[in-house]
């Protein structure tokens, strides 16, 4: 389009036509940005708590919040409403994430996948073993898990700070690696971390699930019906005794990843469309006044949501609020360490905080690189042209950034002992921030500078 001075006019909505990303693209840059937001949360929790507002923080998290009607309620605190049912959001997006790279993303190609898939595993089971090392028994053993996870979006976006010096075939292993190391996670906090079984809403949950199934086989496309089927298993799974963010992973792993429309069809109906809009747009070009046109635009528009994957389209939806919302409120509410000073020695030499940090920071560095090193030196698999190992060093200390799932699973094993909850938050908080920084000073002194 051209003004009435004869410059050429591009409105920002053009642009977005232009603009192409692939998954893998778009879910590294949310990723990003969501880790530097993250990043922020954490840091005003930290200030709020050590702060004269920490009674008024910690009274607005006991709240008591009730949904529901007389005769079925759910009364819960905020900070449980955030953890039980807001992180089960973050699950579902999870979820979605694991389903697309085991279809069709990293983790679909056997010979690609096998490099992260070995260093997850020794990423998990190395610091597993630290931990359990230096807490051989009793209730503090109730951590093991907490050490095992990485946190995506810390890591990527610490990564991401490296720009252009290390290769792009980097970012996508620590993106594989840390979704291998999140279905880890989330099969140790459903075998691990559930304290009792009510088997009545257990087979709610089982008949919910093969209604979501059922809906999938029999070419339910729609996600509305998914998601309300959701909720009654959300609540069903609530009620199990098992925990119920794990909800969300189900739900995501019942989304059709197949569309409804073939591609080849769309396109024959894209051209004849394109001439009716075209037919249209002739005889009146003002959308406001043809009804013609406009009703064709949003055919067209509807269409070409249907030739997409419903899984695709509600990781694209969702992962906005999960990144930008959920993730970061679930920081305010959780990363809120008071920090007395006088007794950091007592802090440092704490059982629980001690084999976490040894475990986040040791373990993680000794089971990706240690493992990825075994891996291709009995060629069960090989790295990418453009990676050495002194990447994968860099990527393994990054994996020690453990911050969200970590502080999660601690809140799971440390319910009943706030003490002990308190040295595991403050074991993940250093540690994630002595392997975020070690990681970054590691690739900026090692990485090739011609790359820039």
């Amino acid at each position: 389009m051209k003004n009435q001075i004869g410059k050429e006019y591009i409105a920002p909505w053009e642009k977005a036509f232009d603009r192409v990303l692939t998954p893998l693209e778009e879910f590294i840059h949310r990723q990003t940005t969501s880790g530097v937001l993250l990043m922020l949360c954490a840091v005003a929790a930290l200030y709020i708590a050590n702060s004269q507002w920490n009674e008024a923080y910690r009274h607005l998290l006991e709240l008591p919040f009730t949904i529901g009607m007389e005769g079925f309620q759910l009364s819960k605190s905020l900070h449980h409403w955030i953890n039980d049912g807001l992180m089960a959001l973050f699950f579902f997006v999870v979820g979605l994430e694991l389903k697309r790279e085991i279809l069709v993303g990293e983790l679909a190609n056997p010979k690609l996948a096998m490099l992260p898939i070995i260093a997850a595993v020794g990423g998990m089971v190395v610091p597993v073993l630290i931990y359990i090392s230096i807490n051989p028994e009793g209730h503090t053993l109730d951590g093991w898990g907490v050490p095992m996870a990485t946190d995506i979006a810390f890591a990527l976006g610490t990564l991401a700070l490296l720009g252009k010096r290390i290769p792009k075939s980097l970012l996508t292993f620590l993106v594989a690696l840390a979704i291998v190391d999140d279905l880890g996670a989330v099969m140790v906090i459903a075998l691990f971390y559930t304290e009792t079984i009510n088997f009545l809403a257990l087979a709610a949950v089982a008949t919910m699930l093969l209604l979501l199934v059922t809906m999938n086989l029999g070419g339910i496309r729609r996600p509305l019906p998914y998601i309300l089927i959701g909720v009654v298993l959300w609540i069903a799974m609530l009620k199990s005794g098992v925990h119920a963010t794990l909800a969300g992973i189900f739900l995501a792993f019942t989304i059709p990843m197949r569309p409804k429309f073939d591609p080849d069809r769309l396109l024959s109906h894209i051209n004849e469309m394109v001439g009716q809009i075209k037919r249209a747009y002739q005889r009146e070009k003002n959308i406001v006044n043809n009804d013609e046109l406009r009703t064709r635009v949003r055919a067209l528009g509807e269409g070409v949501q249907l030739v997409q994957a419903p899984a695709q389209i509600l990781e694209t939806k969702m992962h906005l609020p999960s990144a930008y919302l959920v993730i970061p409120i679930f920081a305010l509410a959780n990363a809120g360490i008071p920090i007395d000073w006088s007794s950091l020695g007592s802090i440092l030499t704490h059982p629980v905080s001690v084999g976490i940090a040894f475990g986040l920071v040791g373990g993680k560095l000794i089971g990706i690189a240690g493992f990825s090193w075994v891996a291709v030196k009995l060629g069960l698999t090989s790295l990418p042209n453009d990676l050495n190992f002194k990447h994968i060093v860099g990527a393994a200390l990054m994996g020690g950034i453990g911050f969200t799932m970590s502080i999660f699973i601690a809140e799971l094993g440390f319910a009943h002992h706030a003490q002990d909850l308190l040295m595991a938050k403050t074991g993940v908080l250093l540690a994630s921030i002595l392997a975020g920084i070690s990681g970054f000073l590691w690739l900026y002194l090692t990485s090739d500078k011609s790359r820039e």
